[in-house]
């Protein structure tokens, strides 16, 4: 891959490219957590801190709940790019509540979130089919390969937290008396492949997916309103994330806000400069882009070491106003 043999490059100017306030930024330790997006991000971030602020950059492996920890319990590592905060929304608020940690950026990529979504084709061919709502009234326009007189709703694999959710959805719209069928994908390849199936054989497909993701960036998935306001917090909380036997009467609303931060330590707020702290600030992906350089990193096998400077290269647009024009023309020497 072109992009790759930069790396040679980027690592020799760094040890003579440090910018005067060097001193301010020091260390760093970046959270380089096990999904694409968020990869991408940190490498973006490593390169972008090391390179245009002189930052002594390290990544260090991460998941949601085991990076929350450290952070929350041992004030490392300084920086989670892409914190999904729903999962860890109490004990985090303590944490900033407490001032050891801090939210830099409450939305670091747009457009992101789960929801339910039709294929781009359905959506030209059925412009009536507006919202969720429209949809249940045409199962007929998804009818399922084992029963075709029936709709077929597609969700998530048994045993994602998503199951759980749909399944009550799938009885808070009474889509079974409106003649829907909920269908177990089996696995995450399950679910991919339902939707590639439908898109390349120009079927419609009515499911369960989230964004950022390759899958929703190269099919061009079309995200479709509820029709309906979210039914708050209670419901949602007390009702439609829990078991059937725990939630008795589910009200039909819109899917939860999907929240992703960037969030760093009070040790970082303090030690790594204000320019530092407004580049977090400042840097966020489109959803769009993010969703193609998802498609690229699948269809090249990209690392997000890789697919960062490959977005760094073909981004600039989006990027450098990120940062003051001093920095950007470091990190574009760095690369080139």
């Amino acid at each position: 891959m072109q992009t790759i043999k930069k790396l040679g490059a980027m690592a020799a100017l760094s040890l003579f490219s440090l910018p005067v306030f060097a001193a301010n930024c020091g260390s760093v330790s970046i959270s380089e957590m096990n999904w694409a997006s968020a990869e991408l991000m940190a490498n973006v971030d490593k390169i972008i801190l090391k390179e245009g602020y002189g930052c002594d950059v390290a990544l260090v492996p991460g998941a949601t709940q085991t990076t929350f920890a450290s952070m929350n319990e041992k004030g490392q590592p300084d920086v989670a790019p892409e914190m999904w905060t729903n999962s860890v929304r109490e004990p985090l608020k303590k944490a900033m509540d407490a001032g050891t940690l801090h939210s830099v950026n409450s939305g670091p990529i747009t457009d992101l979130g789960e929801g339910w979504w039709i294929t781009p084709k359905t959506a030209k061919d059925h412009p009536e089919l507006k919202t969720v709502l429209d949809i249940l009234q045409h199962p007929e326009l998804f009818p399922d390969k084992e029963d075709p007189s029936k709709g077929a709703f597609v969700t998530c694999p048994a045993g994602w937290g998503c199951q759980l959710a749909n399944a009550n959805l799938f009885r808070a719209f009474e889509m079974e008396k409106k003649g829907w069928k909920l269908v177990d994908p089996g696995s995450a390849a399950g679910l991919d492949g339902s939707m590639s199936k439908a898109v390349e054989r120009g079927n419609n497909w009515f499911g369960y997916y989230w964004s950022p993701t390759a899958m929703i960036g190269k099919y061009k998935m079309v995200k479709v309103p509820y029709g309906v306001p979210f039914a708050g917090s209670d419901n949602w909380d007390n009702c439609i994330v829990k078991s059937e036997q725990d939630c008795a009467d589910p009200k039909p609303t819109s899917w939860t806000k999907s929240e992703v931060q960037t969030i760093i330590t009070d040790k970082m707020k303090k030690s790594g400069g204000k320019a530092v702290t407004d580049y977090l600030k400042n840097r966020v992906f489109p959803g769009d882009v993010m969703n193609s350089m998802l498609v690229y990193m699948g269809d090249n096998q990209a690392s997000g070491e890789d697919a960062a400077i490959e977005f760094l290269l073909t981004q600039e647009k989006v990027w450098q106003k990120w940062v003051p024009a001093d920095v950007a023309k470091k990190v574009v020497k760095s690369l080139n």
